[in-house]
């Protein structure tokens, strides 16, 4: 059961920086400090998306239109870290305790 847990830890850790990555594009192109037509940019860009999108599309179904602010990656960010926050204080139960 140990493995099952840092198993867990370790998606949810790539889920966090997954999208600490999309956050930080978004910014850079937004700013026009990366370009999408690029094709590597738009290739990362897209893959990004692809990934992400079945994670933030049912959270922003559920909050409130706020115009151009997205606030999908914070909620997503808030239950990664209950999660995290979950599953370490309940780590005896996983390796038998």
């Amino acid at each position: 059961m140990g493995t099952l847990y840092e198993a867990l830890m370790l998606i949810l850790d790539v889920v966090w920086f997954v999208m600490i990555a999309h956050i930080i594009m978004s910014w850079l192109i937004n700013f026009q400090v990366l370009n999408l037509r690029q094709p590597l940019i738009w290739q990362i860009w897209s893959g990004l998306n692809r990934l992400l999108e079945p994670i933030y599309g049912p959270v922003r179904s559920i909050l409130p239109n706020t115009g151009g602010l997205d606030l999908a990656p914070l909620v997503v960010f808030i239950g990664i870290i209950i999660l995290q926050r979950a599953l370490a204080n309940n780590a005896a139960w996983f390796y038998g305790f």
